[in-house]
């Protein structure tokens, strides 16, 4: 475990776009993930110009950006109305195990309540035994469900 780091968070402006587009092309290459940096930038720019879908916020060690934090939003009946995941969440592997990742958690888990939100969720690659173990400690729960997907466009 390297020094402790104290993250600061910015939230993500359209003259992000192409940091995040970097940031995501590397988190998409650890565990071999499709990347279109087209589709990747597009989707981005709709994300930070449309606030009624969620938030990016850019991981920052004093002014370098050292990841990323993505918060979608949605509705569910089940999780009593407004609903989140943490989409994506990198950050910088020669940050990781420095307390970034739960100090980022912590700061998503912190900005729901003014944005309504009742329920977070994420996903994580069941492989990722280190992920699960932060998201275990800090209080997600898996359902014993799986998440099944169908693309409707590609």
């Amino acid at each position: 475990m390297g020094t402790p780091v104290t993250p600061r968070f910015r939230l993500a402006g359209r003259g992000d776009v192409e940091t995040l587009v970097a940031f995501m092309r590397e988190f998409y290459a650890i565990d071999a993930y499709p990347f279109d940096a087209g589709v990747a930038r597009a989707a981005l720019a709709g994300l930070v110009a449309d606030a009624a879908l969620g938030r990016a916020w850019l991981i920052l060690d004093g002014d370098t950006p050292i990841g990323y934090v993505v918060l979608t939003f949605g509705y569910s009946l089940e999780f009593h109305g407004r609903d989140a995941f943490v989409d994506e969440l990198f950050i910088r592997a020669d940050y990781r195990h420095r307390g970034v990742g739960t100090q980022t958690l912590r700061f998503v888990e912190g900005q729901c309540p003014a944005l309504g939100v009742h329920a977070l969720h994420l996903e994580v690659e069941r492989t990722n035994l280190a992920a699960q173990a932060l998201y275990r400690k800090m209080g997600f729960r898996d359902h014993d469900r799986y998440l099944m997907t169908r693309w409707l466009t590609k």
